[in-house]
């Protein structure tokens, strides 16, 4: 029963997932019951059933063969179907079936699980009846809205509240919630307690945000609300609604990297036996479809134990309608259930019937206690139906004639339930008419403060600002600082500096890492010779002393793609890690180092999630290589570079992409600059004299310096306000000499330099040619230029570009005017010319130059690479010739 019972549970409200008989369940099978004297044999149950709790006694027990088919049955062939026996863990094993065959726990201190009486029935109608009144108001006036109802789901809302309010009674403060479409309007303006009238407001048009944000807000489906709900005697608990997009599970992730920021945050103030999930819980919604098809389901299941990612365990519920937009099942997965990859981490999964609410309740406190008690993931699969398809106005019935049948022939949900209680004499008709039409009149009064001539109708501002929130500044705001320095004092550089690689005593690291510790403590005590890997340390460092954490996540962030950074030391004999600059500089703020799973939308979204919860945090996502960020586009298009946009929602977001054309080939050269820029809103003029960032979605940089990159860095937490930072980050440049800097170039005082001029050139009026570049290519220039004479040398000047969006237009002007006889102006990259920053900065550089001009139309010249349908050559022989031929066309004509 244990092991077969749930594919004889009755779990589907439709009876259309095909059931043969299980034999594994007929007692006949193994030579028992074959005769109605049989059924009545006696045996020992004590040690084999769960009929006591525990410390009961251990005495004898005997029970019929009858009774002891009708108790498992009772058990395990109900309207809730158990699969837990494929844990590995015995103790998970034996925790399930004590506390479903007696409804007690393995913890004597424990409590049974709790009864349904008649002020819970009470509770679960009106959510499941105000659920069908909402649908039928908003389809009666609004006859031709998509809202994605939730009739045939109702369920769902009694689930939640059930979770929510055994949660509070436990302790639980904050559920971060994570859900797709599918009724969440419902659960907003019910559960949720949203405003219908703001509802309303967006249906007819309007914004669910102040016009004066400036922001482009949202869909209807998307729309989000974080109540605090109150369930008695104490019990209060802060649901948080995620924003996401249309794309399904992609929040899964972000919710789960927002409930971590926040645990840990509130342990900082906790007392000391809180534990990691006790005051905050991560609850994710998903459908059936999606569950099983969405590979970032399968990323964030796998990240749910591990170090630097586990949030206590996340509750999931499935809103199993089967069928997927208008795919039945049998064409959306290959297993048995939709919940089948949870297995993948030995989830414990409960398959209930939707048309029993209570059953459903009932599952949920046991999903709770299961991950209160373990800390663990747990699937609830809550079997329903879609009345009406993918939305209002589909038409299912063209794909999937006898399920909707079977569907229009049915009572819904909340009538059935209404039945069953007007039975059992909890509810009158009158009780009935009463919670409808109480609902309905409160609908029609909130429609009319959109409608009428009264009262207009304001939307609120959103809690943007507050919490852990509070003293930032809107980025479009007045009092925003855009450009703050960020340079720190020599003595704290250097402290931080040592710090970083200092070894214990009796340490032993890897002979190598000598050689890496010697060369960093030279440099700092010289002042020069800062490369990438000392320069980041110490913006981690000092950031650390002003009370800032810093979380770098990735594969190998630890150690580095490229070997370099060493920010953990591994004891050779013992594989006892340190974080040199958490043991060494006592700073209030922390360095996280999440080596990270080979995931990329699942762990990006992580980071991005615990950025929006912590304006403390310094959250970077650093890829192995530039362009694995493919895996993770959801997440930069969705989230990184339009959350500001759609939801007013900032995040600190850093991510360091590598890049550079080395011979690498088609993959691992580019981190694809040329999709971040486009995804930008960066103007193309020269504008009214605002900052040119006060409007830009994400910054796009590509520095040359380990003085830049610690300036950038530090910047993230210097200005009062979060943007999303992208970092073509250093590869070639790691190691370079040509590319290190001074200690005085991060001196108090100095801050990041949008461009960078050519220090080289001597007298300005001898150069003729001006060529721009970005990144590391501007060091192969300088080389290829040594290499020329003195008279071609002193014709070409090299100007850095290092923050491509927004796009630096006075600083550039201001450059370009210092050189009087400049008689051509050219851009040059090593990319494709249909990829790189071309497309991004030929128009803006012209408008630099008609401005520099007096009003004159300049043009910039293109040297680079072809066009090309992949970023670079896998043949060694051609990549040299065409880095060769790119070089030598600067200088051409000369």
């Amino acid at each position: 029963m244990r092991i077969h019972g749930h594919r004889a549970a009755r779990i589907d409200p439709l009876d259309l997932i095909h059931r043969e008989e299980v034999t594994a369940l007929n007692p006949n099978r193994y030579g028992l019951g074959l005769s109605e004297e049989g059924m009545k044999e006696l045996f020992d149950v004590n040690g084999i059933i769960w009929t006591r709790g525990v410390g009961q006694g251990e005495e004898e027990e005997l029970w019929t063969l009858e009774d002891i088919v009708k108790r498992l049955r009772g058990v395990y062939v109900g309207n809730i179907g158990y699969e837990f026996m494929h844990s590995p863990s015995k103790t998970e094993r034996l925790w399930f079936s004590h506390l479903l065959e007696s409804q007690s726990l393995p913890s004597p201190e424990d409590h049974p699980l709790s009864i349904i009486d008649d002020q819970k029935r009470r509770r679960i109608h009106e959510l499941l009846a105000r659920s069908e009144v909402l649908d039928n108001f908003l389809q009666a006036k609004f006859p031709n809205l998509k809202r994605y109802g939730l009739e045939g789901g109702e369920s769902m809302l009694p689930a939640l509240d059930a979770l929510f309010g055994a949660a509070a009674a436990r302790g639980v403060r904050h559920a971060i919630l994570a859900m797709p479409h599918r009724g969440r309007l419902n659960l907003l303006t019910d559960l949720l307690q949203y405003p219908p009238s703001s509802l309303f407001h967006k249906i007819k048009g309007g914004s669910e945000l102040p016009e004066d944000l400036g922001v482009d807000a949202d869909v209807l489906s998307h729309l989000v609300s974080s109540p605090a709900l109150n369930y008695g005697n104490g019990a209060e608990i802060k649901v948080s609604l995620q924003a996401n997009p249309s794309h399904l599970e992609a929040v899964n992730p972000i919710a789960l990297g927002k409930t971590r920021a926040k645990q840990l945050s509130l342990l900082k103030t906790s007392p000391a036996d809180c534990k990691l999930g006790d005051r905050v819980m991560c609850v994710q919604l998903h459908g059936d479809g999606s569950f099983s098809g969405q590979g970032v389901v399968m990323e964030s299941l796998g990240m749910s134990n591990l170090p630097h990612f586990t949030s206590g365990g996340s509750v999931h519920l499935v809103v199993d309608n089967n069928i997927g937009y208008t795919t039945p099942a049998s064409g959306a997965r290959s297993s048995m259930y939709c919940s089948d990859v949870g297995k993948m981490i030995n989830a414990p999964v409960l398959h209930v019937n939707g048309d029993y609410p209570e059953d459903v309740a009932r599952a949920m406190e046991i999903a709770l206690r299961y991950r209160d008690y373990f800390r663990k993931d747990i699937i609830v699969d809550l079997l329903v139906y879609r009345r009406w398809g993918h939305n209002e106005l589909d038409l299912p019935g063209i794909t999937s004639p006898l399920m909707y049948e079977k569907i229009a022939a049915r009572k819904s949900v909340p009538q059935l339930y209404e039945e069953k209680l007007l039975t059992e004499e909890v509810l009158t008709a009158a009780d009935i008419s009463r919670v409808r039409g109480d609902y309905k009149a409160h609908l029609e009064s909130e429609l009319a403060k959109v409608t009428s001539g009264g009262a207009s109708f304001t939307p609120s501002y959103p809690s943007l600002l507050e919490g852990q929130w509070k003293g930032m500044a809107w980025p479009r705001g007045e009092d925003a600082v855009h450009d703050p320095v960020t340079g720190v004092p020599l003595d704290v550089l250097e402290k931080v500096g040592k710090a970083s690689v200092k070894v214990p005593e009796g340490y032993e690291i890897h002979s190598k890492l000598q050689r890496h510790v010697k060369n960093r403590l030279q440099s700092i005590e010289k002042g020069k010779g800062i490369d990438f890997a000392t320069a980041e340390a110490m913006a981690f460092g000092s950031l650390m002393l002003e009370e800032y954490d810093v979380r770098i996540s990735g594969q190998d962030v630890g150690r580095g793609t490229f070997s370099h950074r060493h920010a953990m030391l591994v004891n050779q004999k013992t594989e006892g890690v340190i974080v040199p600059l958490n043991d060494e500089l006592e700073a209030q703020g922390k360095l996280e180092l999440a080596n990270s799973s080979l995931s990329e939308m699942g762990v990006l979204g992580f980071e991005y999630g615990a950025s929006w919860e912590r304006p403390t945090l310094l959250p970077i996502w650093e890829a192995q290589f530039g362009d694995f960020f493919n895996g993770a586009q959801i997440i930069i298009d969705t989230y990184i570079a339009s959350a500001e946009t759609k939801w007013g929602r900032q995040s600190g977001i850093v991510l360091m992409l590598p890049h550079g054309l080395d011979g690498a080939g088609p993959e691992h050269s580019s981190s694809r600059i040329e999709r971040f820029l486009q995804l930008t809103n960066d103007r193309y003029t020269m504008e009214d004299g605002r900052p040119l960032n006060d409007n830009i979605n994400m910054h796009v940089v590509f520095p040359t310096t380990p003085a830049q990159y610690f300036h950038l860095l530090r910047r993230q937490m210097s200005r009062n306000y979060r943007r999303p930072l992208v970092i073509a980050g250093p590869k070639g440049m790691l190691r370079l000499a040509a590319a290190s800097s001074n200690l005085a170039d991060m001196a108090e005082g100095t801050k990041f330099k949008p461009v960078l001029d050519d220090e080289a050139v001597v007298d300005k009026s001898t150069v003729k040619r001006i060529v721009m570049v970005s990144g590391k290519f501007y060091y192969e220039l300088v080389k290829e230029r040594q290499a020329k004479s003195s008279e071609i040398q002193d014709q070409v000047a090299f100007i850095r570009i290092e923050e491509l969006a927004p796009f630096p237009f006075a600083q550039l002007q201001t450059v370009l005017e210092a050189y009087p006889n400049v008689e051509e102006y050219a851009w040059v990259q090593e990319e494709p010319r249909n990829q790189g920053a071309w497309t991004h900065v030929q128009p803006r550089i012209q408008e630099v130059l008609k401005a520099a001009n007096g009003g004159s139309s300049v043009a910039v010249e293109y040297k680079g690479r072809k066009e090309s349908a992949v970023p670079a050559t896998g043949v060694g022989k051609i990549y040299q010739v065409q880095q060769r031929a790119v070089l030598e066309s600067v200088f051409a004509g000369l």
